[in-house]
């Protein structure tokens, strides 16, 4: 399933990226739902840094969830690639057991608005649930939940940026 948000931040794409890409953001962030991450790779190739994250889901389940992942934990990596030079990239998610059965990828762009004094991201992406008979009725459910969870974020960037911390 589709999925396309976009948040305006007071602030270069250089500062904005920068926060995007900082682990220690990310631990202390609380999201809904979820546990902080743990910080599995945070390093940069030139100009291109990766955040890799792996989070654990905290909150309930609806009973179709329930019987597709029984009594398991469910827990996902999240990776984001940003060059930090033309600020474009990637963000992708998995789930941690079989990738296969829950995968998304989006394209980020960072772009400088107002003359330079704001940037926008632009995530744009689809969220796959590779389970037969129910993986629509979930990607449905879950899209919600993952675009709720990339607006907290982006008050979070924002309330940080405008902090000057």
């Amino acid at each position: 399933m589709h999925f396309d948000v976009e948040h305006v931040f007071a602030a270069s794409c250089a500062e904005v990226a920068s926060l995007l890409c900082d682990a220690g953001f990310h631990q202390a962030l609380d999201l809904p739902d979820l546990s902080r991450p743990e910080v599995l790779v945070s390093d940069a190739d030139g100009p291109v840094r990766r955040l890799r994250l792996r989070y654990e889901y905290v909150g309930g389940l609806d009973p179709i969830a329930k019987r597709i992942v029984g009594d398991r934990r469910i827990a996902w990596i999240q990776e984001l690639l940003l060059d930090t030079d033309r600020f474009v990239g990637t963000l992708s998610f998995s789930a941690e057991r079989d990738a296969g059965r829950l995968r998304g990828d989006a394209d980020v762009t960072i772009a400088a608005v107002d003359g330079g004094n704001h940037a926008r991201r632009h995530i744009r992406g689809d969220l796959h649930v590779r389970v037969p008979v129910v993986g629509a009725t979930a990607e449905r459910r879950l899209v919600p939940g993952l675009v709720r969870r990339l607006d907290v974020e982006a008050a979070a960037v924002a309330t940080r940026l405008s902090s000057g911390g």
